[in-house]
């Protein structure tokens, strides 16, 4: 969720900002691009160098520097920010913002900032119950910010209660909750099918085809972006997936069916995008088979059909893409394999395209709806023709 965000980390005046270099730490770590805006006050308990350092990039302090004429452009750095994450607090900020007072660096670019503005306050406990601090918390939420509460434990002047700033993981965590939630696929449930599927001939030998998963994990990895809960099922690929999806991992149409079959009822969305094959051996030898002199005839049945079992167990507030891969006669088998699978959507890829099919890290694919609605789509990246899907299946959403 962090990943290539551009975040403004206010410290101010706290023995709690000896946490804010943790908190650096975490935040890049997970992607983001950090620009810090040390306070006066809050220099007294960090120091600049420090948090140049873990955030590879110059800590802020002044509006300008006095030996250079370095102007700190506070309207710049708001516009720059997807995010202000002020932690710690204090109290003397906190008013602040709550009345306007513009009398440094951090206070300007929160003026200047149309970015949501998340605080995670850090004073003693009186001073966090006292009801000027908690007037100014409820302004600043009227304002549109959003309040990391506290936590409670030992404070810094001995007494124990709530004030303590929260724990940078806590901070980054509460972060992610609140990007996830604002992205479109939150609170949705998706399966994804990507790669071949492997028939077992003996134990060497296998019917498989090209698929290299690409489209599929391209798909799971923008659904997850935009706040899925990604469940991914991947046939034999070496196609890496992110930490932020539920990977499986299986080799035959069997033991793809058994994992869809198990995941396919708590999906809000499912997209079938693996290749499964469509027969597998009668027979699979129990040693690898001897060359023959003679023909090697070898007895195939078909495999189940996922897409079209999935069909017709799905609810009607379930909703089930598939997609066509076809030589000829593309757009007719596609809009066939709509109404008899029960899909709310077809997307076509044909061998007669340049630049789509197996392998490639371009597709160029047509969505049909339910309705039989036709979207054509130019040559693309795959990660670029998973955001066309996606959109096409948030239209259905919404």
């Amino acid at each position: 969720m962090l990943n290539n965000k551009n975040i403004i980390l206010g410290v101010c005046g706290s023995i709690a900002a000896y946490k804010s270099a943790f908190l650096v730490r975490l935040l890049v770590k997970a992607g983001a691009n950090v620009k810090v805006i040390l306070t006066q006050d809050g220099a007294n308990f960090i120091t600049p160098l420090t948090l140049a350092t873990l955030s590879k990039n110059p800590v802020y302090t002044q509006y300008f520097e006095e030996e250079t004429g370095v102007w700190s452009n506070h309207v710049e750095l708001g516009l720059w920010a997807d995010l202000v994450i002020v932690a710690p607090i204090s109290a003397n900020t906190l008013a602040k913002l709550a009345t306007g007072i513009c009398d440094n660096l951090l206070t300007a670019v929160y003026l200047s900032a149309k970015c949501p503005v998340y605080v995670a306050p850090a004073m003693d406990l009186d001073m966090w119950k006292h009801e000027a601090t908690q007037n100014n918390i409820q302004t600043i939420t009227g304002f549109g910010n959003t309040v990391i509460e506290p936590g409670t434990g030992e404070l810094a002047s001995g007494l124990h209660g709530a004030g303590r700033m929260a724990e940078p993981e806590e901070i980054v965590a509460f972060l992610e909750h609140a990007l996830k939630k604002s992205m479109p696929f939150f609170g949705k449930k998706v399966m994804v099918t990507a790669g071949p599927t492997y028939e077992a001939i003996d134990p060497v030998r296998f019917i498989g085809n090209h698929s290299s998963g690409k489209m599929g994990f391209a798909l799971a990895d923008e659904l997850a972006k935009l706040g899925a809960e990604v469940t991914l099922i991947a046939g034999p690929t070496s196609e890496k997936s992110t930490e932020a999806l539920t990977r499986i991992d299986v080799i035959s149409a069997q033991d793809m069916f058994n994992a869809c079959n198990a995941n396919f009822e708590q999906s809000d969305v499912t997209i079938m995008c693996a290749a499964v094959a469509d027969y597998r051996p009668k027979m699979i030898a129990e040693q690898k088979i001897k060359k023959q002199e003679s023909d090697f005839n070898l007895a195939l049945e078909k495999t189940v059909d996922i897409l079209a079992s999935m069909g017709k167990i799905k609810k009607p507030e379930q909703i089930l893409v598939g997609f066509a891969l076809e030589t000829n006669d593309e757009e007719n088998y596609a809009k066939g394999k709509l109404e008899r699978k029960n899909l709310d959507l077809v997307v076509l890829n044909s061998l007669n395209d340049k630049g789509a099919g197996f392998k490639s890290d371009t597709n160029k694919i047509t969505i049909f709806s339910r309705a039989l609605e036709r979207t054509v789509f130019d040559v693309k990246s795959k990660n670029e023709v998973a955001k066309d899907i996606c959109n096409a299946i948030l239209k259905l959403i919404k």
